[in-house]
């Protein structure tokens, strides 16, 4: 992954930051790679299911300490194991990783655990480029529409950034990090000493509680949910590799980050929100509640792989395809049970459309347009 190299903190580190995220959004910062190889991404991607969690409404009062001891917090369940961001092809994470989720009437809440013999932390002024520090980090799209979505990081020290994104920087999006969280709340509880090269620690466990009134700003849907909605979430940790150097922690020189994540993304781009995973919410405790796979995903993916194949399409040939004969594509290249997508150019690009017959024989259309941007109606 492609990572801005800036100073570790202060006022210049977020102009700078802002300015280059701006002038070259496809290029840096969780962005991965320039967008070469769209079909060969989206193959990868493909490849692999957004995982799902049921996440559980709470009438018990939280309290914010990074400790989860709460009765609540104990009755959560864990999430998978944190994998690769490329998926399981990939070689294990070296420190186990898994988070649970909660949520009442005013938050959203987060916790992780992260097992670490060594924790350290070096940035201490919020909106520092967080992920220069090995990190805990936070994506939510709310309505999973691959745009307008949200962004915390958070280091050992419990410094944090903030940030929302209109759009994926593939798609010429920016960083916006004037954008707050007002209302948030975060904590770290670590299990061993801070920035104490001496000794062997246990890890450092994250707890969060992220405003509803908040989320709904660009939600586009009841926040706090209603019963039953699906919110697209993704958890990142960021790992680095160190050296000790007069009795300081340091990172290895030239030796690039270990990405590990909830619901693997098949590629290293945490920016690509269709494989983020689903949050189920539920204020039915009882165990009969099951979390329900999204029954559009297939529609989903059969619109983001026309998006990939026209990306390809218009780097090679700089304008847009008018079908899917055009781009190489068939009925084979699509679930049996999604229908074949049909292609419109449009003033501003194209737009893709598959039908789908949703619970109660009721019919729906699913569009894409060139800037991934994918909805219903």
């Amino acid at each position: 992954m492609v990572r801005i190299c800036l100073p570790a903190s202060g006022q210049i580190v977020r102009l700078l930051t802002g300015w280059l995220l701006l002038l070259m959004p496809a290029l840096f910062f969780h962005s991965g790679q320039a967008v070469a190889d769209s079909i060969g991404d989206w193959k990868k991607m493909l490849a692999i299911t957004p995982r799902g969690y049921l996440c559980l409404h709470t009438d018990e009062p939280l309290r914010i300490d990074g400790r989860m001891d709460e009765n609540a917090w104990t009755q959560a369940d864990w999430t998978t194991e944190f994998c690769d961001i490329e998926g399981r092809s990939k070689p294990q994470p070296r420190f186990r990783t898994r988070a649970k989720m909660l949520w009442d009437d005013r938050y959203f809440y987060v916790a992780a655990q992260l097992q670490e013999p060594h924790v350290w932390g070096t940035l201490k002024e919020h909106d520092s480029v967080i992920f220069h520090d090995n990190d805990f980090e936070v994506f939510i799209d709310p309505n999973g529409d691959n745009h307008e979505y949200y962004e915390l990081e958070l280091n050992a020290l419990n410094t944090t950034w903030d940030l929302f994104l209109p759009k994926p920087y593939k798609d010429g999006g920016g960083a916006d990090n004037s954008w707050e969280i007002s209302g948030l709340k975060t904590a770290i509880h670590v299990q061993g000493t801070l920035n104490d090269p001496a000794d062997e620690d246990l890890g450092w466990s994250v707890e969060i509680a992220i405003p509803w009134k908040v989320l709904a700003e660009f939600a586009h849907q009841p926040a706090p949910p209603r019963q039953g909605d699906r919110w697209r979430v993704n958890f990142s940790r960021v790992q680095w590799r160190h050296q000790v150097r007069e009795n300081k922690y340091q990172k290895v020189p030239n030796k690039r980050e270990d990405n590990w994540v909830w619901s693997p993304q098949g590629i290293i781009d945490m920016h690509r929100p269709e494989r983020w995973g689903y949050v189920q919410f539920s204020r039915d405790r009882s165990q009969q509640i099951k979390f329900q796979p999204d029954p559009a995903l297939a529609s989903r993916d059969a619109l983001m792989t026309v998006y990939h194949y026209q990306k390809t399409f218009f780097q090679r040939h700089k304008r847009w395809a008018l079908s899917l004969e055009m781009l190489g594509l068939d009925r084979d290249d699509f679930a049996p049970r999604v229908s074949v997508p049909i292609l419109k150019l449009t003033e501003d690009g194209y737009r893709a459309s598959v039908t789908k017959t949703a619970p109660g024989r009721r019919v729906m259309q699913w569009h894409v347009r060139q800037d991934s941007r994918l909805w219903a109606e």
